[in-house]
């Protein structure tokens, strides 16, 4: 049994995340979305925990793909669950270049885990979270940005830290 991990904080999870997500479905017998809190970003919209459950519910329609939170470094999240590859999506030279270096430091850790590059879909290609919280924050349509299946979960996550933050 061939088995992917796809990792990232998804904060959210976008159509581009999930394209990625769906094509790898299709080369390996199981995938395992790793969702990473990561604390060098800056700016996040949500918890790990909701960020998790975005995911999970993103993918549910994939009977070969399951999603997991997880605090560690990704090649231990890899060995943990017999993975033989780490997939990941890139939209641009950028991309490519800090996915390459961390490729680089992954084979070092474990010389037979292998990380395949998808380049992004050309629908996908300028979609970033960043964006898609952007989106979120001023209230507009999310349709082109996010799977359909997660926008009420994202609607209702962001109003009620509203309600908390007003103090209801």
């Amino acid at each position: 049994m061939r088995t992917a991990i796809c990792s990232g904080s998804f904060d959210p999870i976008t159509l581009g995340h999930l394209d990625i997500i769906r094509r790898a479905a299709v080369c390996f017998d199981r995938v395992y979305v790793c969702v990473s809190p990561n604390a060098e970003k800056k700016d996040q919209m949500f918890t790990p925990e909701e960020k998790l459950c975005l995911v999970q519910t993103a993918v549910a329609e994939l009977g070969n793909v399951e999603a997991e939170l997880w605090p560690g470094l990704l090649v231990e999240f890899a060995v943990n669950h017999k993975a033989d590859a780490i997939v990941r999506g890139v939209r641009n030279g950028t991309d490519f270049d800090a996915e390459y270096q961390m490729a680089l430091i992954n084979r070092g850790i474990r010389p037979e885990l292998e990380t395949m590059l998808l380049p992004a879909s050309p629908a996908f290609q300028h979609f970033s979270s960043s964006m898609a919280r952007e989106m979120i924050r001023y209230h507009q349509p999310l349709e082109k940005y996010l799977p359909m299946s997660v926008i009420p979960l994202v609607r209702r996550m962001v109003e009620r830290r509203k309600d908390i933050k007003n103090g209801k």
